[in-house]
C-alpha cells in the first residue's frame, strides 16, 4: 500500500507543473498523509514583501491532493480554507504535513499544518475532497 501511494504521488507530481514551479519536494508519503517541503523565492512575494497568501495556499493544496489520492481512489478538492498565522519571508523553508481526519466512501477531510524552518506554525489549511469511483492504475 505504501509503495502504491508513493507511485501515485510520483505520477501526480510528474504531471503537475505548478507544484514543480513551487519547488515542492515530496519528503514522505503514506496513504492519507504526506510531508512536503519548499523554499520561498523572491517571485513569490506580495507588495508587503512577504509570501503571497496564494503560495502557502497552493503548497497546502498540493499536500491535500497527494495525501487524499494516496489510497488509490481519485480524489478532488471540493472545499478548502486556510488560516495564515505568521508572515512568511523570502528564503523560508516550509514544511507541509497533511493529516487525514476522516475518510469515508465518498468524502475525506484533511488538515495541513505548515511550519517554517524554526518549526513555527505559519498556516493551517483544512480541505474536503470528493473520492470518485475511479482509481489510479498501477
Amino acid at each position: 500500500m505504501i509503495e502504491r501511494a508513493r507511485a501515485i504521488v510520483g505520477r501526480m507530481y510528474d504531471g503537475d507543473p505548478f507544484s514543480q514551479w513551487l519547488g515542492i519536494r515530496v519528503l514522505d508519503v503514506l496513504p492519507g498523509t504526506c510531508t512536503l517541503e519548499m523554499r520561498v523565492r523572491g517571485e513569490m512575494l506580495n507588495g508587503h514583501g512577504t509570501a503571497h497568501g496564494g503560495i502557502t495556499y497552493s503548497f497546502a493544496d498540493s499536500a491535500l491532493a497527494f495525501a487524499s489520492n494516496g489510497h488509490g481512489q481519485r480524489a478532488v478538492s471540493v472545499e478548502s480554507s486556510i488560516s495564515h498565522l505568521k508572515p512568511v519571508a523570502e528564503g523560508d523553508v516550509l514544511l507541509a504535513r497533511a493529516e487525514e481526519l476522516h475518510v469515508g466512501h465518498k468524502i475525506g477531510l484533511y488538515q495541513i499544518r505548515i511550519v517554517n524552518q524554526r518549526e513555527e506554525l505559519v498556516a493551517v489549511f483544512r480541505g474536503h475532497v470528493y473520492r470518485s469511483s475511479k482509481t489510479w492504475e498501477k
